[in-house]
């Protein structure tokens, strides 16, 4: 064995000593304070990110307060000189939603019950969505309007007023958008996916126990039933009638006699107001000012909880994912 091997051997042993010889008692206490120092710093790190996500929390929650006062409360506005109450619609109709049934009907009955309200502008922006949801809408503004004969209500629409948007616009007296706007899409869908092939592919086996033979119809992990897809055909044919009527009472003579305007095809503004889907062409600034005759505006639109501002509705919006992922489709106007 050469010099340097054995130098190398002699400072592996002594290395090999070094890390076997037991601790001493100083040494043990310097491990320790070293190890306690270490948890004492993720303590504070710990501590310091709980007190800055608690302070950004805070800030969100004052801005909130100061640039949207209205939130925090349920009551209507209160307004004593002459005006144009204003309710707004937006976004997919469902419940739950900004733009669901309960909220459009509080904010339309508030609007017609304003006693210095000269009268109602429902302002749209949306696609559609719910057909239960719209239905409900239509027929408490048909009734407000009976019960309140003196003060109408528009519907104008902005940038979109589509199929279960449109049903409830046409319980208005009066119909305006844009001449951008698109308007229209009377029609009926339910839609979703088949996995059949899908799951031969992985050799997943699916397994479905149900009392009553229809029990497991649409079910998108099975072959569709041409018998059980001609029955729910009639479902959507039934609901489409409901819609075609709804439109057909509130538009009366004024709307198109032709298939092609129920057919769920959707026009421009100017279009629509040949197919006598809108009154005019106006924005609610003009509406306000030009029809009714008042320039003030006072939104009714009630507003969402400052947990719905901050959470954006993330549990509706995952399970409505969710649904559509598994094939588990709803009737909508769309």
């Amino acid at each position: 064995m050469s010099e340097d091997d054995s130098k190398t051997n002699e400072y592996q042993q002594n290395d090999r000593n070094r890390f076997n010889r037991p601790r001493t008692s100083k040494e043990w206490k310097l491990i320790e304070k070293m190890v306690m120092s270490s948890q004492d710093e993720q303590r504070k790190a710990r501590r310091w990110g709980i007190f800055f996500k608690f302070l950004m929390f805070g800030y969100l929650f004052v801005a909130l307060m100061v640039f949207n006062p209205g939130m925090w409360s349920g009551d209507a506005p209160s307004e004593s000189s002459p005006h144009v109450a204003l309710v707004d619609l937006s976004g997919p109709i469902m419940a739950d939603s900004e733009a669901s049934a309960d909220r459009l009907v509080k904010g339309v009955r508030d609007a017609f019950e304003a006693e210095n309200s000269r009268g109602v502008i429902i302002r749209v922006n949306s696609p559609g969505g719910s057909p239960v949801q719209s239905g409900l809408v239509y027929r408490e503004v048909q009734r407000l309007r009976h019960e309140y004969p003196d003060k109408k209500v528009y519907a104008v629409i902005t940038d979109i007023g589509a199929s279960g948007a449109y049903y409830i616009a046409a319980s208005a007296d009066e119909i305006y958008a844009d001449p951008a706007s698109l308007v229209g899409s009377i029609g009926v869908i339910s839609d979703g996916f088949g996995f059949v092939e899908a799951i031969d592919k992985l050799g997943v086996e699916r397994r479905v126990f149900n009392a009553g033979a229809n029990k497991a119809m649409l079910d998108p992990f099975q072959p569709v039933d041409e018998e059980q897809k001609a029955f729910f055909s009639t479902i959507l044919g039934d609901v489409h009638n409901q819609f075609i009527d709804a439109v057909k009472a509130g538009r009366g003579d004024r709307i198109k006699d032709d298939d092609i305007v129920f057919s769920g095809l959707f026009w421009s503004g100017r279009q629509a107001l040949d197919l006598g889907l809108v009154d005019g062409l106006a924005s609610p600034g003009q509406v306000a000012r030009e029809v009714i005759g008042e320039e003030k505006i006072v939104n009714y639109t009630p507003r969402v909880s400052p947990l719905e501002a901050l959470t954006g509705r993330l549990g509706v919006s995952m399970a409505d994912r969710v649904m559509a992922t598994l094939g588990i489709g709803t009737i909508q106007l769309k």
